[in-house]
């Protein structure tokens, strides 16, 4: 074998690596963080079997086995993504976006979901999304004092807000246009980590139940296991799974939608994700094209119906808005609700318990 054959060798044992290693269950950032780039890892086999057909073509044993490690690499890569492809059976079904007799929907809820990034100075760009949207829900994430200032010309069109702006990155502005019945602001795993609870009472007079969430991620700058990320997350599923009634679940959840911790989030409380048969819908990095995985997200329970979703365009951040329309649909039929699987429950209480310690 040449120089080239030993190159080709060890860039596949790299790729195959890192493609496979978020499957150890263990919270360390440095394994975690292979949750997310799954699409570049997709492209980067590619590019590895490229090389070697047009490079080398060896079929020496080591070779083989580092080509099919690739391949197998690629196939797994193509079955995480698969779900978010107009190939895949849809979990939120689409609903005309005007009633039939021409009035406005009584029962529709637009929801414009944007993390700013706190040290972004087009806050008016903010400002010219929501006038041209008219969001009835605006969720503002990493806000802080300078932040809520600068939103303030919305909120005589937003009566009912709940604000909270923190310095850490970690601040949460969230304005309503449909009355709040009830409101809580809640610190559910980290005293720095807010998130919100609220009781909206559609035009209809519907309540719907909206959790505001934004979990701290695994990485070398924030934290350094992914167990508080994962314990917000299942805590407000546990609680949801307990409701009745409708319930949307939105934030930047700074996780991907195909890891196993959001896979798991959804079997655990019983919630569809509007992306599935759609598109990835990718929100994060704004600034590198080829960085790019759906970090925010918007989770419905089965009473709800899609009427649009969108990314909208950056506005200074290094996130994507994010703009979902849905239709309460007293008329759904139940079917195919997400149930734990095998030792969800088990895992659960464990992330529970470790994240209390």
């Amino acid at each position: 074998m040449n120089p080239v054959d030993y190159f080709l060798i060890g860039y596949a044992l790299l790729i195959t690596t890192i493609s496979f290693i978020h499957l150890i269950r263990v919270d360390a950032w440095w394994i975690r963080i292979w949750d997310f780039p799954h699409l570049q890892l997709t492209v980067l086999a590619a590019i590895g079997l490229l090389g070697w057909v047009a490079l080398s073509r060896n079929t020496e044993w080591p070779m083989v086995l580092s080509m099919t490690g690739l391949v197998a690499a690629m196939l797994y890569e193509a079955w995480l993504i698969y779900r978010f492809t107009p190939l895949h059976r849809k979990e939120v079904k689409y609903v005309r976006k005007s009633s039939a007799d021409g009035h406005p929907d009584l029962n529709t809820i637009r929801i414009l979901n944007a993390n700013v990034f706190m040290e972004n100075t087009k806050c008016p760009d903010v400002l010219k999304l929501v006038e041209k949207h008219k969001p009835d829900v605006v969720m503002i994430l990493e806000a802080n004092e300078r932040w809520q200032k600068a939103m303030e010309p919305i909120e005589s069109q937003f009566p009912y807000r709940i604000l909270h702006p923190l310095e850490n990155t970690y601040g949460l502005l969230f304005y309503s246009r449909l009355p709040i019945r009830h409101r809580e602001l809640r610190f559910l795993i980290q005293d720095d980590i807010p998130s919100i609870y609220a009781q909206l009472e559609l035009k209809s007079g519907q309540l719907i139940h909206f959790y505001g969430i934004h979990p701290m991620p695994p990485s070398p700058t924030e934290h350094y296991r992914s167990t508080e990320r994962d314990a917000e997350l299942l805590v407000v599923g546990k609680e949801v799974r307990q409701l009745k009634d409708p319930v949307i679940v939105a934030g930047d959840l700074n996780d991907v939608a195909w890891s196993h911790s959001t896979r798991l989030f959804q079997r655990i409380s019983g919630l569809f994700d509007p992306r599935v048969g759609r598109g990835l819908y990718n929100t994060f990095h704004a600034k590198y094209f080829f960085l790019r995985w759906p970090l925010d997200h918007i989770f419905v329970s089965h009473h709800f119906r899609l009427r649009s979703i969108r990314r909208l365009p950056n506005c200074g951040s290094d996130h994507f808005p994010i703009l979902v329309s849905l239709a309460f649909a007293p008329e759904a039929v139940v079917r195919d609700i997400p149930e734990p699987e095998k030792d969800d429950l088990e895992e659960t209480a464990d992330i529970l318990e470790r994240a209390g310690e």
